[in-house]
């Protein structure tokens, strides 16, 4: 257990944990009643995937600035700002909520908003790691914990939410999100961080851009890891957007079936990442990715088909373990072959990779779904996991002769 929880003996990582577990637990609160707000004024799987979308697309063309943006700035100070923004959004929307005046495009313009912010927050988040545990020994543990958190609360958010939707509505929901924001800012405002020493300029904007995409595509581990996680957002993380459906529809539940759904996704999460937090060594992640996609694909084919829910239960921890260790691997990897002075640009393309095509792919469910139905596009989706991950597979041996450096040296 000391091993597993050894970045926490950071001072400053350990406020962030503490901090950053509030609001992850909050932010799932209000994912849960945005969707199912979103479900009973529409009824349409369309409109489920194109909120997600809202939320999302804006870190498909934001985050790659984020990454220059969080190079250039203490990382503190702007973190403080992305936070309090965030926290407006929250209030704004239980305040539309609480009033009954909210409407549809009143959430979607939220989502939005909310996604600007995250484009930002994200990759600020991701090269503040380094800082609070202060060694690259650390940093994979960090990693680690850090996506432990975050499904963590995926856990505990959505289990909430189904308790406080079904006895006082959506917008105690975002009230509740909108107050976990404060967490967050306190511990931000607690740390002991060193000054941080001399950054490398980056002369523009796009200069700094391209400097960082041209490493990930000319270390071939890298552009394959993109690539892969890329893949994997398109086709199998979206599965999340389509998941009222499921719940209402197909297994005839309500609010908490919702909750329990999603909690067992994240409760396969929790075990890919604490498998990732109890390794001692880096060395052969790259075999627990191409392993990791191949449960996300089979879980999510599987899943398409089951009509009961003790066997949805027990297939999405499948899905929340494969789709979780494949980006939270791949961060791991690229954030240490990333040059110091590079490491917010190359975490915002991962970023990019991961929650910025989501978007596309919700967007595209939503539309399959309408067409040929929930199941139908569930299990397109696994299937084409499937082939990415037999594609990735056939690369390990180049990717390990290129890596086994970077971990000796780690």
């Amino acid at each position: 257990m000391k091993h597993l929880l050894r970045a926490l003996g950071q001072r400053n990582f350990r406020l962030y944990f503490i901090g950053q577990s509030a609001s992850f637990v909050g932010t799932w609160m209000q994912q849960i009643a945005l969707a199912w707000l979103v479900y009973r004024l529409t009824g349409s799987p369309f409109m489920l995937g194109l909120v997600t979308f809202a939320g999302n697309i804006p870190i498909l063309f934001l985050a790659p600035f984020g990454g220059v943006w969080s190079d250039r700035l203490n990382r503190r100070r702007a973190m403080l700002l992305t936070q309090a923004l965030s926290l407006l959004q929250a209030a704004v929307l239980a305040g539309l909520t609480f009033a009954g005046l909210v409407e549809v495009w009143h959430l979607l313009a939220a989502a939005a908003f909310l996604g600007v912010v995250n484009a930002f927050d994200t990759p600020l988040r991701q090269a503040f790691l380094l800082e609070m545990v202060g060694s690259r020994e650390h940093l994979p543990n960090a990693i680690a914990l850090n996506s432990l958190m975050m499904n963590a609360s995926r856990l505990i958010g959505p289990a909430l939410a189904g308790l406080v939707l079904a006895a006082a509505g959506e917008a105690w929901c975002f009230l509740l999100n909108a107050t976990s924001y404060l967490a967050m800012l306190a511990a931000l405002a607690a740390m002991r961080l060193e000054a941080p020493g001399p950054r490398r300029a980056v002369q523009n904007w796009l200069g700094g851009l391209t400097e960082a995409v041209r490493f990930a595509w000319d270390f071939a581990p890298s552009r394959y890891l993109i690539g892969l996680v890329a893949l994997v957002s398109f086709v199998a993380t979206p599965y999340a957007s389509l998941m009222p459906v499921f719940a209402r529809d197909l297994l005839g539940g309500d609010a908490r079936t919702l909750g329990l759904l999603v909690g067992a996704s994240g409760a396969g999460a929790m075990a890919g990442v604490l498998h990732l937090a109890g390794r001692r060594v880096s060395d052969g992640l790259e075999r627990l990715i191409a392993a990791a996609a191949c449960s996300a694909g089979i879980g999510l084919v599987l899943f398409s088909q089951s009509g009961m829910l003790w066997l949805s239960l027990a297939l999405l921890p499948l899905v929340g373990f494969g789709i979780i260790t494949v980006a939270a691997s791949a961060n791991t990897i690229l954030q240490l072959v990333a040059p110091d002075a590079m490491r917010g640009r190359l975490v915002s393309l991962h970023i990019t990779a991961f929650l910025g095509v989501m978007p596309l792919g919700s967007l595209a469910y939503g539309l399959l779904a309408e067409r040929f139905g929930a199941p139908a596009t569930v299990a397109a989706g696994g299937l084409l996991c499937l082939l990415g991950a037999a594609g990735f597979a056939s690369r390990l041996g180049h990717m390990r002769s290129l890596l086994a450096p970077h971990y000796a040296r780690h």
